[in-house]
């Protein structure tokens, strides 16, 4: 069998992917959590790149797709899609960002989550939280007919013909229905059914549907309602099923792959560089697949050699897998000392497709391999890492550690349930998993997010547990439903103003070190001997980058230090990057920074290698200012970023309104460390600088991690006094910046520290 390749990766959504769907080789849509629809349209077949435009650009999530054929009254086809906001929008491929949609179809109460579109273009079907499932007449857009039945989120729907409609839903049931709205059949399933496809007729099992969901199994059946079939092989809520062109099947699932199925055989493991991987749609025609993931990324798949991408983006997303971190708390527990080491590798072979191994590697950390069939061999999928909590404490529960274990009352007289949480999690997705593992009404889960957020408040900004909390993050309790435990002050603590610095320090030092080599490498075989580094400079290399890695600081030799400098300023800019990373590690020490910023004038040196100019690869960019964000680290640190605020600040200034996530974030982080440095030692020019440059961010920031960072520098830097509320009221025009921004990013967070920052600006 031919396997899948990367063909594209298709970059510009700011949240994670939700939905996609492939109508023809020229055309992807996909849907986001950044509250847009994009149309990518191939502009180059070979390697194949896409162009995108924005279709929709809601005030919410939008969640799922789907793609109405072309009619004699819509030659075009349909795009539709629906989210959080309820309303599910029809609108022509060909319409632009602000016409008036073809349709906007209401009747839900609560998030539309499932959508299907009938082969022969007459029937919509959608699936929302508010436990109904509808069908739509295509052109008859004012009426629906409510599918009864369902008890909870019916989380997939199948318009299998023009006669049969399939559903599936959280209350563990599979259902067939009549368009008419008549129940044909139920089935009965072990749990949660998230995806439901149809199967060719001509399936070797003799099926003509596929479910899969929770438990992590993709099951056959008949329509007469007998089960045929089990697929086994992922290790996670599977999220969507997909036939492809040649009747073969594809899974996408929480365990970070998609999953290629031949019979009742898993006959390749795509790995992605994101937790979760959402949603898989296959091209009828060129048999090509699709994926949207929660690293924001779309990517399309090609078993055609013709249509590979080039070679350097394969190479990248086989890096960005290998680099990926896999958090310890998302694995079954591990016993470290147990495990093999590299060896096993080459000792043992995998007994089936995507089976996982986790390794002890000899540097101490755990690497994850899985077995790859097709080329008879362990691949490397990324690295075991702990999620760093705020608090430095973890509370145990289950056998894994986390920042948090909040209590739960569901019911009057009965143990409360155990809600864990890291501070690296997205609380909106913790809540929803917590609401669909206890089978809780789905009307908790706003009031649970809020409760996560409000009660972990400024965690992931490297804040110690929040005044009205356990310190061990087991003393909150919150009961679903109970409005007045939601506004009681000990669980809404004060947010503003910050009061500690933060640091960018997290990192996979081996991994780093390794692409730092292959660019050695190049170097050496394209014959620049003055650039690259001889095996006595890599040796002496690997002993700085373990000492960094241990916190070692008094082994960090001044001439490992040097080749950092060297490589991260004078090498091309395109092999940098390795370099930079170590740079702004090197940053959080004491003595490196007093020997970088003294001895070697760091500062200049960065300025001079053009890394700060618009014409700097934007993630280079990006890591310098990590680097300066990291100064903020050592008291050494501090006084440095105080000497040389000007000049720190011509670097940055120009990157104000970026739209690079991970750049602005990196702004932010600075700038909230400035904010925190200022409230110490107050400076009004610099404090009304930055103010400035804040209301610039807010007006543009889209990320919602940047406009809280941005959010809470402001209001730190508000909590100097009076005249600066004045100041950023009346000159910086702050009262409509933080307006967009909270119009922008809906969050619980970001509602709370806007409600602070404008009580400041109304004193």
């Amino acid at each position: 069998m031919t396997e899948f390749k990367l063909s594209a990766s298709l970059r510009g959504h700011d949240d994670d992917v939700r939905s996609v769907a492939f109508p023809s080789p020229s055309t992807v849509v996909s849907a986001s959590r950044d509250f847009t629809v994009r149309l990518w349209q191939l502009q180059s077949p070979s390697p194949p790149t896409f162009d995108c435009t924005i279709k929709v650009h809601g005030t919410e999530f939008i969640n799922s797709l789907a793609i109405v054929p072309p009619s004699d009254a819509y030659p075009e086809g349909l795009i539709v899609s629906g989210g959080k906001d309820q309303i599910i929008n029809v609108l022509r491929p060909s319409q632009k960002l602000g016409e008036s949609a073809e349709a906007l179809m209401l009747g839900h109460a609560s998030n539309v989550c499932a959508l299907d579109a009938s082969s022969d273009g007459t029937l919509i079907i959608s699936g929302s939280w508010d436990t109904d499932a509808r069908v739509w007449r295509v052109g008859k857009w004012d009426d629906s007919t409510v599918l009864e039945g369902h008890t909870a989120s019916v989380w997939a729907v199948l318009a299998y013909d023009e006669s049969t409609i399939i559903t599936g839903c959280a209350d563990t049931q599979i259902r067939i229905y009549h368009p008419s709205g008549k129940l044909v059949r139920t089935l009965k399933t072990p749990d949660v059914v998230r995806a439901l496809c149809r199967l060719p007729s001509n399936h070797p099992s003799g099926a003509q549907f596929a479910s899969a969901g929770n438990d992590a199994v993709i099951r056959l059946w008949t329509l007469d309602g007998r089960q045929v079939q089990e697929l086994h092989g992922h290790e996670n809520f599977i999220y969507s099923l997909a036939v492809l062109a040649d009747g073969q099947l594809a899974s996408s699932s929480e365990d970070r792959t998609v999953r290629i199925w031949k019979g009742n055989e898993c006959v390749q493991t795509i790995t992605h560089p994101a937790i979760s991987v959402w949603s898989v749609a296959a091209c009828a025609e060129n048999g090509d697949i699709v994926t949207g993931a929660s690293d924001r990324i779309v990517r399309v798949f090609t078993c055609a050699e013709e249509r590979y991408a080039d070679t350097a983006a394969i190479e990248q997303f086989n890096d960005d897998v290998k680099s990926s971190s896999i958090p310890q708390q998302a694995l079954p527990s591990i016993n470290k000392e147990q495990l093999p080491g590299p060896e096993f590798l080459t000792q043992k072979s995998g007994t089936k497709e995507g089976q996982v191994q986790m390794i002890a590697e000899l540097n101490g950390n755990i690497a994850a391999y899985q077995w790859s069939t097709a080329a008879n061999q362990w691949a490397n999928v990324g690295t075991v890492v702990d999620q760093a909590g705020s608090s430095g404490r973890k509370v145990s529960y289950g056998g894994k550690e986390y920042d948090y274990v909040f209590d739960v009352d569901v019911e009057e007289g009965k143990p409360p349930l155990k809600l864990p949480y890291n501070a690296s999690q997205n609380p909106y997705e913790v809540a929803r998993k917590f609401c669909e593992d206890n089978k809780l009404p789905i009307t908790y889960l706003d009031q649970v997010t809020n409760f996560i957020v409000q009660n972990s408040q400024g965690a992931t900004l490297g804040q110690s547990a929040p005044q009205g909390t356990d310190s061990w993050g087991t003393g909150s309790r919150y009961r679903p439903g109970d409005a007045s435990e939601v506004s009681q002050t000990p669980s809404k603590p004060q947010i503003l103003p910050q009061e500690e610095y933060l640091g960018i320090t997290s990192a996979n030092h081996q991994v780093i070190f390794k692409k730092l080599q292959e660019f050695n490498q190049k170097l050496v075989d394209e014959g620049h001997k003055d650039l690259s580094f001889n095996p006595e400079d890599i040796r002496q290399l690997q002993a700085t980058v373990t000492a960094i890695e241990k916190g070692d600081e008094k082994n960090i030799d001044a001439e490992g230090v040097d080749l950092i400098v060297k490589a991260a300023t004078e090498w091309p800019a395109d092999k940098r990057l390795p370099a930079l990373d170590l740079l702004r590690l090197l940053f959080t020490f004491s003595v490196p920074v007093t020997y970088l910023t003294l001895q070697q004038s760091i500062l200049q040196l960065l300025a001079d290698s053009g890394v700060f100019e618009n014409t700097s690869p934007t993630n280079n960019t990006m890591m310098a200012i990590r680097s300066l964000g990291n100064l903020f680290n050592t008291e050494e640190g501090r006084a440095v970023a105080t000497d040389e605020f000007d000049k720190l600040h011509k670097f940055v200034s120009p990157f104000l309104t970026s739209n690079n996530r991970n750049l602005i974030i990196a702004v932010t982080t600075l700038y909230i460390n400035y904010a925190v440095l200022l409230a110490a030692n107050s400076n009004a020019d610099r404090a009304l600088t930055l103010l400035d440059d804040l209301s610039k961010i807010l007006n543009v920031a889209t990320d919602s991690e940047a406009v809280y960072r941005g959010l809470v520098a402001t209001g730190t830097l508000l909590s100097l006094g009076a005249e600066y509320c004045e100041a950023g009221r009346d000159v910086f025009q702050l009262g409509t910046a933080i307006t967009n921004a909270a119009e922008k990013v809906k969050e619980p967070r970001v509602k709370n520290v806007v409600a602070e920052i404008r009580k400041m600006l109304q004193a």
